[in-house]
């Protein structure tokens, strides 16, 4: 929005200026109803399946799951673009919305971890990332992966729940990348590193949300500054519709969505004891793929380490992951269905699946080095107070500009300070 002036002439201190004002949204395309009733189906039978075949808690993570593709995508919440508008023209919209995502989380896992509450037998159990080489190089290659793939982890899962052809190739990419992580796990691992850092171990619960908001609200004043100097282009809408409509058919505003993201991060934390995470479960998937095909995985070190080995023998029902992440590809294609937005894009240029491809294998291999990703890691790490969730930012941020200088290589377009939209 363009910048107002106080009374007293000077500047407020929240307005984010940028070089014109955004455009006037379009209405919403008519409701898709053959894949809104195939995706509500779904939805539906897959959830009284889980409930009744595992238990009212996974179902209930399969109902988070269905939740958050509903929120990302009317929200169109990303974090691939929020870091490429920034890096590339200073709009720091998107980065604004992470931190009211990170601090609503942080609050709620605060309140649950410092009551010591959980649901269906749970214990809230934070835990801190490793600080070392690891970390730093794979989240640095994952950001890199992010713009190449053009989704995050979140985001490859919505874009391929609501249709976007070339996402699945990115989702394919990224199941490859993390099966090749388990095969190649002996040379990867044991890189040197820290003990990981919880900051409720030092200053209490307390301290540590009070901490974490504090640096929070540091960031938004930050972007308030970049994009007063760099005075980027508005960040682009997407069709909406009007009135109570917008509820259920998008688009929401991006606070809006990043609060609803962070409520749904606090309950699956508060039904499992853990945080949101995504790929570890495309490991998990890649492996039972390559058991169908007469494979053994089984035998790879990654997949005999005890934990590591009850997931693999155990089904992907009642894996927390697997669950929340097909929930989200479902969800999403019903907020797209009902949003009208569906469609498969049958063209693909070349040059762009060589990079979903290799961004997604990129994103696999880095988020399993680091453990984790956009969401485990970052949104993971910092929610619960964990020094590495706070480096793992730091380093995705490099990522980001190494890949923002690799996306022309493959016709990929970077936001331009002369363009109307980023």
């Amino acid at each position: 929005m363009a910048t107002t002036e106080t009374q007293a002439g000077e500047k407020k201190l929240l307005d984010f200026p940028t070089s014109c004002a955004a455009p006037i949204p379009q209405p919403e395309e008519p409701v898709k109803i053959v894949p809104l009733a195939v995706a509500g189906v779904l939805a539906v039978g897959l959830t009284w399946y889980v409930w009744a075949a595992h238990g009212a808690k996974f179902g209930v993570l399969l109902i988070l799951g269905l939740l958050l593709g509903l929120a990302l995508f009317h929200s169109r919440f990303g974090f691939t673009s929020a870091w490429r508008q920034l890096i590339a023209v200073g709009n720091g919209q998107g980065l604004r919305a992470h931190t009211l995502l990170l601090g609503t989380a942080a609050t709620l896992i605060a309140l649950i971890v410092g009551t010591g509450s959980g649901l269906f037998g749970s214990k809230p159990n934070p835990t801190a990332g490793g600080l070392g080489l690891a970390l730093f190089v794979g989240a640095t290659i994952f950001a890199i992966g992010m713009q190449l793939g053009g989704a995050c982890a979140s985001g490859t899962l919505f874009a391929v729940g609501s249709g976007q052809s070339t996402i699945v190739l990115t989702l394919g990419g990224f199941i490859t990348g993390s099966v090749l992580y388990t095969w190649a796990y002996p040379l990867l691992s044991g890189w040197p590193e820290f003990k990981g850092i919880l900051l409720a171990d030092h200053v209490g619960w307390f301290g540590s949300w009070a901490i974490t908001i504090a640096v929070l609200a540091a960031i938004v004043l930050g972007t308030r500054f970049v994009q007063k100097r760099r005075n980027p282009p508005p960040v682009d809408v997407v069709p909406t519709a009007r009135g109570f409509a917008r509820i259920y058919r998008g688009s929401w505003p991006i606070l809006v969505g990043a609060v609803v993201l962070g409520v749904l991060a606090g309950a699956v934390f508060l039904v499992s004891g853990g945080i949101w995470g995504v790929t570890s479960a495309f490991s998990l998937w890649g492996a039972k793929i390559l058991q169908v095909f007469g494979l053994h995985p089984e035998t790879w070190e990654f997949w005999r380490l005890k934990a590591n080995a009850a997931s693999l023998a155990g089904p992907i029902w009642k894996d927390k992951n697997s669950l929340t992440d097909i929930g989200i590809m479902i969800g999403a294609g019903v907020a797209a269905a009902a949003a009208g937005a569906w469609k498969i894009h049958s063209s693909i240029p070349w040059r762009t699946a060589v990079a979903a491809v290799l961004g997604g294998i990129l994103m696999g291999v880095g988020a399993r080095m680091a453990g984790g990703c956009n969401i485990g890691a970052y949104l993971g790490g910092i929610s619960v107070g964990s020094l590495h969730g706070w480096l793992w930012g730091v380093f995705a941020l490099g990522g980001t500009w190494i890949g923002l200088k690799l996306r022309p290589l493959f016709g990929l377009g970077n936001p331009a300070p002369a363009d109307s939209v980023c």
